[in-house]
C-alpha cells in the first residue's frame, strides 16, 4: 500500500550506479542459488578455540553476538552511534552500512569472502566509514533502510548493504554481494569503487536523491485514517477475502499457501483456524470444513517434512522445495512460538495428539535448549556448523544431517526400519524435488522427512502403533545423543523481549490447552511428557526475567533485548505489544493479577510512546533518537505478526477485562487503529491476516466472557479453567478471581466492579464455580467442568443459530 506509492515517487539511481546485488528474501521471493562457490562451507566464526588474532576493532567492546563476530575482521567497524557519525561528517565520506544477524547464513558467506579480505578492507577503511548493525538488536534502523532497498529495487533480505551520507540519507543499496564481478552483476569491489567514484563527482545529485528518497517514505508511511472506525462490512468482507486469497493459493499436495521456498507463516493458519469456526457457527459447515482440511494438511505436511527436526525438536526457518523437505536449517524463536499456538489451536478443535505432540515437541526444544538460568529464552540457532571436532569450516545443515552409513552404525538392528520411515538412502534423500538440492550440496546425505505416517508404516510390518512409535523414539533418542557430540550451531544467546512475549504466550497456554489430553497419552522422543502445568512455570520464569532485567518500573519502561546487561536500544512497539498478548495469556491461563496490571500499565506506556493519537494507529518507535530517520505504522503480518495487529487484539481484549471509561477507550482506539489500515484491509488482505481476524473480532457485538470464582489453589478450581481451555473461542475472556485474595478483589473492584461483585456473592461451600457472559446477560452459575462445558457449548449453538 504505503510502499507501493512511496516506490512510485522514488527516483531510481542513475545508470552508472544501478547496481544488482543477489537478493536474500525477506520473506518469500526467488531464493539465489543454494551455493555460490564459496557455497554453504563458510569459515568458522566466533570458535571457542584460543586464537591469536591479527585484527581487533571496536565491535569487540560489543554484547551482540553478530557484533562479536565481526570483531577481529580487517574492516575497521564501529557499531551505530555517534562517534561513527561524527567520524563521517570529520572525514567527509560517505558511510557503508552492514546490517544481518547472527543466525544468517549469507551474512556469512559475505563475511568470509569480503570482510576477512585484506584488499576489500582497505578499500572500505580508506573511503567510508564501516558500521556494522545487528537487526535484531536494533529494527528500528534496519526498518529504515530496509524500506528503502525494498522501495527502490522491489525486494530486500539479509546482509542489508546501504550507503549512506555522513547525515545518514540512503545513497544506494542491496543485500549480498559476491567479492568479484560475476553472473553479470557487479562483485563488491566494484559496488565500492562506483560509489566512491560517484560521491567524489556527483555527490550533491546523489545527497539529494537520499533527501528526497526519506521525504517520500516519511509521507508513505504516515498513514492516517479517514474515519475513525471500519464499518462492519468491510471488516467482514475482509476476513472473506483473505481466506479466499489464500484458499487459492493452497497446495493440495504439500500443504502451505503459495509456492516454494516455503515459510511457514503462523498467522495466515491462526486466520484460517477463526474463519472456520466463523463458518461453523454461521451454519456454513462445508466451507467451515474445507477451510479446516488446509490447516490440518499443512501442519500435518510441515511437522512430517524435513523443516521439522525429527531428532531434537522445534522447526527450522524454511524449506526451499515445495514439500517441506530440505530446510534453510537455521531455528529461530519467533518460529517456534507462534507456531506452537496453531498447533495447540489446532488441537483443541480437532482433539488430535498428532497436533499437541508438536506443540509438545517444540516447547520442550525451547526449554531443553533455549532458556537460560533465569529463566529467559534465547533468540536463535544458526544454520551452520562443523562437520567435525577441529574443524576450520563451517557448512549449512552439517549437525542436522545424515549418511546412510552412519544411521546403520548407530541404530544397529533398527536401522532399516527407520531408514525405511524416514527415507533414507545411501545415495542421499535430498531427490524429492528440483528445488531441494539442485547443486549436489547434499550428496550422500540425508535430511529426515515421513512420507507416510506412522499408522501406516506399523501395519506394513504387523505392529501396534505404539510398538512402532516407541522403536522410532529409542531411535531418536540415540540419533540425539550421537548428534550431540557433534558441534552445535551457534546459539544467539541474545534475549528479545518481542519474542520472549511470542513464546510466553504459547508457553502460558499449553498450560492449560493440554490438560485436555487423555490420560493414556503416551509421548515418544523427543517429546518428554511433561505435566501440562510445568510450561506456566517456563512461561511466567520469562516473563520475570523481563520484568527484573528488561524494565524500568519508575519510568514504566522497556528496552529491547539483553546479552550481559540490557542493550542501549529502548523497547520498541514489538516489545510492547508481543509482551503484553503473552501477559494476557499467563492472566487467563494462570489467574494472577500481577501479570494483567502489568499489561495493564505496559498498554498505557505503549498509548504514550507509540500511538498517533490524531491519525490513528502506532509508530514502530518512539520517535527520540534523531538518527532513526522514519517512524513507521507497520501493517504487513509476516514471518513475525505487525505490531498494530496484535495491538488491535490486545486493546480488544483488554476492553472485555475492564469496564467503565477505560474499556471505552481501548475499544475507541482499537476501532482507530484498524480504520488507518482500512485500504490494505479492503485491497491487499492477504498481506494483513492477523489484522483481518482483528478487525472481525471488533466487529463480534459482544465478546463471551468466562467468569471463574473460587480458590485458585483447589484441584476443582484449575479442573473448570481446564475445561474453558479445552475448547476453541479466539472471541472468549477468562477471568479468575479468588474471593479469599485481598489482591484479586482490589483490583477487581477498582478495575470491573460487576466481577467484583459476582466474587464477593459466590457461595462460600463452592470451591469453584462459573458464570458466562455474553451480550450483557450471565448466566446462572455452574460448579463442576461437564456442567461448565454444556453451558459453552449452549453459548456457541445461540451464537450459531443468531
Amino acid at each position: 500500500m504505503a510502499l507501493a506509492r512511496a516506490t512510485a515517487s522514488l527516483i531510481p539511481p542513475p545508470t552508472w550506479l544501478r547496481l544488482r546485488p543477489l537478493s536474500i528474501p525477506l520473506y518469500s521471493s526467488s531464493l539465489p542459488p543454494r551455493s555460490l562457490l564459496a557455497a554453504r562451507v563458510v569459515a568458522m566464526a566466533g570458535s571457542s578455540t584460543a586464537v591469536a588474532h591479527r585484527h581487533t576493532n571496536r565491535l569487540a567492546s560489543e554484547h551482540s553476538p553478530y557484533l562479536l563476530q565481526h570483531a577481529h575482521n580487517p574492516v575497521d567497524w564501529y557499531p551505530w552511534g555517534d562517534e561513527a557519525f561524527e567520524q563521517a561528517r570529520k572525514r567527509d565520506v560517505p558511510i557503508f552500512l552492514s546490517i544481518g544477524y547472527s543466525t544468517c547464513h549469507w551474512c556469512h558467506v559475505m563475511e568470509v569472502e569480503s570482510f576477512e579480505n585484506e584488499e576489500i578492507a582497505k578499500m572500505l577503511n580508506e573511503w567510508f566509514v564501516s558500521i556494522k548493525v545487528d537487526r535484531e538488536e536494533r529494527p528500528d534502523v534496519d526498518k529504515v533502510y530496509m524500506t528503502y532497498v525494498q522501495a527502490l529495487y522491489g525486494g530486500g533480505g539479509w546482509p542489508l548493504s546501504v550507503f549512506l551520507s555522513p547525515n545518514l540519507k540512503p545513497l544506494m543499496g542491496g543485500t549480498y554481494f559476491p567479492p568479484d564481478d560475476k553472473y553479470g552483476r557487479p562483485g563488491f569491489k566494484t559496488v565500492l569503487r562506483r560509489v566512491k567514484e560517484a560521491w567524489d563527482t556527483k555527490r550533491e545529485m546523489l545527497e539529494k536523491g537520499g533527501s528526497f528518497a526519506i521525504e517520500q517514505l516519511t509521507e508513505a508511511l504516515s498513514a492516517t485514517a479517514s474515519s475513525h472506525r471500519l464499518s462492519d462490512e468491510l471488516a467482514q468482507n475482509s476476513l472473506k477475502s483473505c481466506v479466499k486469497r489464500l484458499g487459492n493459493s493452497y497446495d493440495p499436495k504439500f500443504g502451505g499457501f503459495g509456492s516454494a521456498p516455503k515459510f511457514p507463516r503462523p498467522v495466515e493458519v491462526y486466520l484460517m483456524l477463526y474463519a472456520s469456526k466463523k463458518l461453523m457457527e454461521t451454519g456454513r459447515e462445508s466451507e467451515a470444513n474445507n477451510t479446516m482440511q488446509m490447516v490440518c494438511h499443512t501442519l500435518q505436511c510441515m511437522a512430517r517434512g524435513g523443516i521439522h527436526d525429527h531428532v531434537g525438536g522445534g522447526f527450522h526457518r524454511y524449506s526451499v522445495d515445495e514439500c517441506w523437505h530440505v530446510p534453510h536449517f537455521e531455528k529461530m524463536l519467533y518460529d517456534q512460538g507462534q507456531l506452537a499456538n496453531v498447533y495447540l489451536d489446532t488441537f483443541a478443535i480437532k482433539s488430535d495428539t498428532f497436533y499437541s505432540s508438536v506443540a509438545r515437541d517444540i516447547l520442550d526444544y525451547l526449554k531443553r535448549d533455549m532458556i537460560g538460568e533465569s529463566g529467559e529464552i534465547y533468540s536463535a540457532e544458526d544454520a551452520d556448523s562443523a562437520e567435525y571436532k577441529g574443524s576450520p569450516r563451517k557448512k549449512e545443515g552439517a549437525f542436522y544431517v545424515w549418511t546412510s552409513k552412519e544411521i546403520e552404525e548407530i541404530l544397529g538392528d533398527y536401522a532399516t526400519l527407520f531408514k525405511d520411515h524416514y527415507y533414507v538412502k545411501s545415495s542421499g534423500n535430498c531427490d524429492l524435488s528440483s528445488m531441494s538440492d539442485p547443486h549436489n550440496e547434499f550428496k550422500g546425505k540425508n535430511v529426515l522427512i515421513e512420507r507416510e505416517d506412522i499408522s501406516s508404516m506399523a501395519s506394513k510390518l504387523g505392529m501396534s502403533v505404539d510398538e512402532y512409535s516407541q522403536i522410532l523414539g529409542l531411535c531418536r533418542q540415540r540419533l540425539f545423543d550421537a548428534r550431540s557430540r557433534r558441534p552445535r550451531p551457534h546459539l544467539d544467546d541474545k534475549v528479545i523481549v518481542s519474542w520472549n512475549g511470542l513464546a510466553i504466550s504459547s508457553f502460558a497456554r499449553a498450560s492449560k490447552i493440554l490438560k485436555a489430553e487423555v490420560k493414556e497419552t503416551k509421548f515418544y522422543f523427543p517429546v518428554v511428557g511433561y505435566n501440562p502445568s510445568t510450561y506456566l512455570e517456563v512461561g511466567e520464569k520469562a516473563a520475570f526475567f523481563i520484568k527484573n532485567r528488561l524494565y524500568d518500573e519508575p519510568a514504566h519502561r522497556l528496552q529491547h533485548s539483553f546479552r550481559n546487561g540490557p542493550s542501549k536500544a529502548p523497547g520498541f512497539l514489538d516489545d510492547y505489544t508481543f509482551l503484553i498478548s503473552g501477559l494476557l495469556d499467563l492472566y487467563e491461563c494462570g489467574g494472577r493479577t500481577d501479570w494483567l496490571s502489568w499489561a495493564i500499565d505496559l498498554q498505557a506506556t505503549q498509548d504514550e510512546l507509540f500511538l498517533d493519537r490524531e491519525g490513528g494507529g502506532y509508530f514502530n518507535t518512539p520517535g527520540e533518537d534523531p538518527s532513526v530517520l522514519l517512524r513507521v505504522k507497520e501493517d504487513h503480518d509476516g514471518a513475525e505478526p505487525s505490531g498494530n495487529s496484535v495491538s488491535a487484539i490486545n486493546l480488544i481484549r483488554l476492553s472485555s477485562m475492564v469496564a467503565g471509561a477505560r474499556s471505552e477507550n481501548y475499544r475507541r482506539t482499537a476501532e482507530h487503529l484498524l480504520a488507518v489500515f482500512e485500504s490494505r484491509l479492503k485491497d491487499q488482505s492477504m498481506a494483513v491476516p492477523l489484522m483481518c481476524s482483528a478487525a472481525d473480532m471488533l466487529s463480534v457485538p459482544s465478546r463471551k466472557q468466562v467468569v471463574l470464582v473460587g480458590d485458585k489453589t483447589s484441584a476443582e478450581f484449575n479442573d473448570m479453567v481446564a475445561a474453558v481451555f479445552a475448547s476453541y473461542d479466539p472471541n472468549r475472556t477468562v477471568i479468575q478471581i479468588d474471593p479469599s485474595n485481598k489482591d484479586d478483589m482490589e483490583f477487581w473492584e477498582t478495575h470491573d466492579k460487576n466481577i467484583f461483585q459476582m466474587a464477593e456473592s459466590s457461595p462460600a461451600d463452592k470451591l469453584a464455580v462459573a458464570h458466562v457472559c455474553q451480550n450483557f446477560v450471565c448466566s446462572p452459575p455452574v460448579s463442576s467442568p461437564d456442567a461448565l462445558s454444556t453451558l459453552l457449548d449452549k453459548t456457541y449453538l445461540a451464537a450459531s443459530s443468531a
